[in-house]
């Protein structure tokens, strides 16, 4: 009797294994098939051009918000308002050009330990909704293993992830994370480092060609001197790249 309910109960498991699942809607096939791509536009907080642009975009993107400047807030909540992803573009030390150009709160490598800490934790303070920190500069802080072992201690704490703004190809920033525990991604592409249209465009067929023979893909632009600009091909992505689905940075951190 015990026999035959087991064969019987395997039968039956092999019945319903063989029916015909429903088929996926057309949406659905679109969306596995889609290569995943984010955008994060740089130096939000301090009314730059572009920056209302930027917040009203019609699709996801990632703002990158600066500390302790007169619009950080105001354009961290617009953003959160309008479904957009909020991190702390932290200002880091780079290896040429004066301090005193990254604003407050900047994270140099003559700090202590204990000051490089309660900068950190005071940024995030200041940026609302922020769920992660990507570097402003930063080329010679993001090469600092103590400076960084620091920073990335404080995201751990706070269940932060870290965008490597990869201001420098030399950047252990990747590899400590690792080693900390916190999720981290490296950014592939600059849309604006040259403030024109043509190079915007020329970089945003770098970032197709990218997806082409990689995935995912993540492009930084900014607002600012060009941010009209860039705010203006960026909204056109969309409807220009095919089977591209564009989101916020964190759905690409592993």
């Amino acid at each position: 009797m015990r026999i035959q309910r087991a064969l019987l109960s395997i039968s039956l498991l092999a019945a319903l294994l063989a029916l015909p699942h429903p088929a996926a809607s057309a949406e659905e096939q679109a969306a596995a098939a889609a290569r995943m791509a984010a955008i994060v536009i740089d130096d939000l907080g301090n009314n730059m051009a572009g920056t209302e642009e930027i917040v009203g975009m019609p699709f996801p993107i990632t703002v990158a918000v600066m500390p302790f400047l007169p619009s950080s807030q105001k354009d961290a909540e617009a953003a959160h308002r309008n479904g957009h992803e909020v991190i702390v573009h932290l200002p880091m030390e780079p290896l040429k050009g004066n301090k005193s150009w990254l604003g407050p709160g900047a994270i140099t490598c003559d700090l202590s330990d204990d000051e490089i800490r309660k900068r950190v934790h005071a940024a995030i303070d200041d940026i609302p909704h922020a769920i992660g920190i990507n570097n402003h500069m930063g080329s010679k802080a993001t090469v600092d293993e103590r400076v960084m072992r620091v920073v990335l201690e404080v995201c751990r704490e706070r269940g932060l992830f870290f965008l490597d703004s990869h201001t420098n190809y030399r950047s252990i920033v990747s590899k400590l994370a690792k080693q900390i525990g916190v999720p981290c991604i490296e950014n592939h592409l600059f849309l604006d480092d040259v403030k024109s249209k043509m190079h915007v465009l020329n970089q945003i067929k770098l970032l197709q060609k990218h997806l082409r023979e990689h995935e995912p893909c993540i492009a930084i632009g900014h607002v600012g001197s060009g941010g009209k600009i860039t705010a203006e091909l960026v909204r056109q992505l969309p409807g220009t790249m095919e089977n591209v689905q564009f989101v916020g940075v964190s759905k690409l951190v592993r």
